[in-house]
């Protein structure tokens, strides 16, 4: 069924007109490759390059897998500074689910010649047209009919600007789905006529400089860098390459995923393309991600289950695919108190609500304040880091729950509200109008809403936004309705809002020229609360991949009835409720008197616990875990599971899943056939199962009817999770669960890791990958030689930490290291190979350092606390790892 919307012709770029007769594959440019993987269809890569008949050359790579035949097909663009080998898992992935897929290197970048246009319709823009030409031409790619090709267009940042500029002049385009990017470039880098200079500096600096850019691109950024203030010229020369400049144009299934933790595109870009696009009648989703171009989790996985999809029903045309809610955001940050779930989850409406919806006043009190716009705008205020926050740097202080925001004194105005007597969750942007004179004809004002802790002291900038605006005729006074940034964050019970209006801001440039600025109230703080937006239970994700595992353990043990046995001691009811108590355990190995795998092992672990096993090679934690699951006995202790005593076959390891040493899946059968005979295995109940739970984990669909033999590495692994978590158990047993999965489906792992204990249940990971384990887990056990080292809550096995790891662009020079070692509450500045080990003094703060290292100019890069979870190991085991 075709569920394409009536559309009209849309005119191309002039240089679109002649793309069939300037699209040339150069001879013996074109290359074939084989991907494999394991039992999923065979990938096929075919690597070529376009000539764009104005002297460019565009590198492309055409992905299929499976039998012959048309498809639908996919254009995959990637983030600016990158190139088309940034997509090509995600390529190779739409391969295998029955898509054509073309990736290419865009204009300047990777083995692609030519000046970057950041998206020019005559340059860009006119390539994609000449893409979709190549489609239409090839025998593999579905048709709507001769020249047009059934197509989407997907990418992250600047490659989602150019899916949505790729609708808006293109109409053979039939599907879109951009993420993290702009709809007005314009007003994303000079918001509301203030420059964004970090953030504009960082695209020319990752774009390899002004001299790569076209010409009057080049200019445009060396006027409006040297002065400060963007000009007309240079608002329009980027609007002209925005797809505002089109919004009347895209028509077509749009799903927007935009980032709450960017302050280069906010959400109120998606929210300007939503409404533009939803307006031309076109389906719209909205999906609003932890993550962003200033770090947080990117939930790849999730968004390319999603964008997968929106495909399948808008390009396929099955109805059956859930494309999911009209609105989507994704909560984190510790635990609800409404509900007591976890806060890692999505909340969800049938509509769109906007950035204004259900919005409420909070009063807001304080007297008219007066403040400067220092010479030169130095020392600046400090709210994003452009360069910074992604790699960690802020987002690591952050977890250690330091504020990393600051506002000089005698350079901003603070209002206040009284504190909320109920917990408030903001969806939205706020907003509030005030009155503003000024000593200079114009004012720059950087507005923000701090959530401020009831001791008044910790105060928490949400996403680190703020909100630029330049008052044009000042001097005489003039009333300014404020729109703050647009977050979802939730302020607690007996919390403060404080609004603060300063006069610099780092990632900004400000008036040189010194100032005096007065300000006053004139409203309250209308916040949006988004009433129609639901937080579901915290239910585990349908995308998440996981090791696979042998999730036939625990039906093993249940079987093990005929084995003889010895009476199993009485259940301790003061354990009744305890997951798992371990005293005095050991185990010898065989043949052996005096040699132990596992020797004198106690300890605890509680409900809602994530509790890291670790301990180098040797250390015992395997023998530990096969204990533990009642596949070998030990020789002196006892494991006590809910209070009862674990034996080979015990009754209370049904509340035990487990998963180690490989899946246990039977080829020939299908994916669900396998699951019923691993539950009819196991004596219980088949109502017990809870399988329609286990199957929505699993999102194989119509694969659950294939046989096993058929799947792919990554179904596999949905197939081993859909099994172990059959019965839903309270203990939740996993040995190297990352062993073969790359980064995106670890943090998604991780996730379910969080969510599982949340809702009350257990977890237990054994891992060398002690990053993961730090960020995952609330305790550890640490082993060495089959001893226990050390247990307890995983911050106080790595301690608070007083020394920052300073990372620089360049190594600093000693003269340099040496005044930041004077710096008042520094006690010593150490140089290393990363940048510099800062040691803190006792009235030492990290959002002070920063402020100093930004005044000498020091090439920051990231700042994080300097003991890791691998430094404490390391120590405990005494280097035995």
């Amino acid at each position: 069924m075709d569920l394409r919307l009536p559309r009209l012709r849309r005119p191309r770029p002039r240089r679109a007109l002649a793309a069939a007769a300037a699209v040339v594959v150069l001879a013996g440019a074109g290359t074939w490759t084989a991907v494999a993987s394991d039992d999923a269809p065979e990938v096929r890569r075919a690597d070529r390059v376009m000539a764009t008949g104005d002297g460019v050359r565009i590198d492309t790579s055409f992905f299929t897998a499976g039998p012959e035949g048309r498809r639908p097909a996919v254009l995959l663009g990637h983030g600016f500074g990158g190139s088309k080998e940034d997509v090509r898992a995600q390529a190779e992935d739409l391969a295998r689910d029955g898509y054509a897929v073309l990736t290419w290197s865009a204009r300047g970048f990777g083995r692609s010649t030519g000046k970057i246009g950041l998206n020019d319709p005559e340059g860009e823009v006119a390539d994609v047209s000449r893409l979709v030409d190549w489609l239409a031409a090839r025998p593999e790619v579905r048709l709507d009919k001769d020249g047009d090709p059934r197509v989407g267009m997907a990418g992250n940042s600047y490659g989602g600007a150019i899916a949505l500029l790729g609708a808006g002049y293109d109409d053979r385009i039939d599907a879109v789905a951009p993420a993290i990017t702009y709809f007005d470039l314009a007003e994303a880098l000079f918001p509301d006529g203030v420059f964004k200079k970090l953030w504009a500096g960082a695209f020319v600096t990752s774009g390899g400089g002004c001299a790569r850019f076209e010409p009057e691109l080049c200019a445009m950024y060396e006027r409006v860098a040297e002065s400060g203030v963007p000009d007309a010229r240079a608002r329009a020369l980027l609007e002209a390459r925005s797809p505002a400049a089109v919004a009347d144009r895209i028509d077509v299934p749009t799903l927007l995923m935009q980032g709450q933790t960017d302050s280069l595109f906010p959400l109120g870009q998606a929210d300007a393309a939503a409404r533009a696009i939803r307006a031309n009648g076109a389906p719209v989703g909205v999906d609003w991600l932890a993550g962003g171009h200033d770090g947080g989790d990117p939930e790849t996985g999730r968004l390319h289950e999603r964008v997968r999809a929106w495909f399948d029903r808008y390009l396929k045309g099955d109805e059956s695919a859930d494309t999911g809610p009209a609105f989507r955001v994704t909560r984190t940050g510790g635990v609800d108190s409404t509900d007591g779930q976890a806060q890692l989850r999505g909340a969800s409406a049938d509509a769109y609500p906007g950035l204004r919806s259900g919005t409420r006043t909070v009063e807001l009190t304080g007297r008219e304040q007066r403040f400067v716009n220092p010479a030169g705008a130095n020392p600046p205020a400090v709210s994003a880091l452009p360069g910074i926050g992604g790699s960690g740097g802020l987002s690591q202080l952050s977890s250690l729950g330091i504020g990393v925001s600051l506002d000089f004194p005698g350079q901003h105005a603070r209002f206040e509200s009284a504190p909320v007597t109920r917990d408030l969750r903001v969806t939205g942007s706020p907003a509030v109008t005030v009155r503003v004179r000024s000593t200079s004809d114009d004012a720059v004002l950087f507005a923000k809403v701090y959530d401020v802790g009831p001791d008044g002291r910790q105060q928490v900038l949400p996403s680190q936004l703020v909100t630029p605006v330049r008052v044009e005729g000042a001097r005489a006074g003039k009333d300014v309705e404020l729109t703050l940034p647009a977050v979802d964050h939730e302020v607690r019970e007996g919390h403060r809002l404080r609004l603060v209006l300063a006069s610099t801001d780092l990632a900004y440039a400000s008036p040189a020229a010194p100032a005096t600025y007065t300000v006053s109230l004139k409203s309250g703080l209308t916040v949006p609360t988004a009433p129609g937006v639901t937080t579901a239970a915290a239910a585990l994700p349908a995308w998440v991949v996981w090791l696979p595992v042998a999730g036939a353990v625990t039906a093993l043990a249940l079987l093990l009835t005929g084995r003889r046995r010895t009476a199993a001691p009485a259940p301790d009811p003061d354990l009744a409720d305890v997951p798992l108590q371990i005293t005095g355990l050991s185990k010898r190995y065989a043949r052996s008197a005096d040699r132990y795998a596992v020797r004198d092992l106690s300890f605890r672990v509680d409900k809602g616990q994530v509790l890291g096993l670790l301990g180098p090679n040797g250390a015992g934690k395997t023998t530990t875990l096969r204990m533990l699951m009642g596949l070998i006995k030990p020789d002196d202790g006892e494991i006590r599971v809910f209070g009862h005593a674990v034996r080979p076959g015990a009754p209370v390891l049904s509340r035990v899943g487990a998963f180690v040493e490989g899946a246990g899946f039977l080829p020939h059968l299908s994916g669900r056939e396998n699951l019923e005979l691993y539950w009819a295995a196991t004596g219980r109940p088949p109502e017990d199962a809870h399988l329609d739970e286990a199957l929505e984990i699993a999102g194989l669909g119509d694969a659950l009817a294939r046989a096993v033999r058929t799947y792919s590495q990554g179904m596999r692994q949905r197939l081993a999770i859909a099994q172990a978590m059959l019965g839903l158990p309270d203990l939740l047993i996993l040995d190297e669960p990352t062993n073969g999965l790359d980064p995106p489906q670890i943090r998604e792992m991780r996730e379910v890791m969080i969510r599982y204990a949340a809702a009350g249940r257990t977890v237990i990971v054994s891992s060398h990958l002690l990053a993961e384990v730090e960020q995952s887990c609330t305790h550890l056990v640490v082993m060495d030689r089959g001893r226990l080292v050390q247990a307890g809550p995983v911050h106080d096995i790595i301690g608070s930490g007083d020394t920052l790891l300073v990372g620089t662009v360049t190594p600093v020079e000693e003269p340099l290291a040496e005044k930041v070692a004077a710096l008042p509450g520094v006690e010593s500045a150490v140089r290393t190979d990363e940048g510099l080990l800062v040691r803190l003094g006792a009235d030492g703060t990290a959002p002070r350092l920063i402020a100093e290292l930004v005044r000498l100019e020091v090439p920051v890069t990231s700042v994080g606390p300097h003991r890791r979870l691998e430094d404490a190991f390391l120590t405990l085991i005494g280097g035995s790892a």
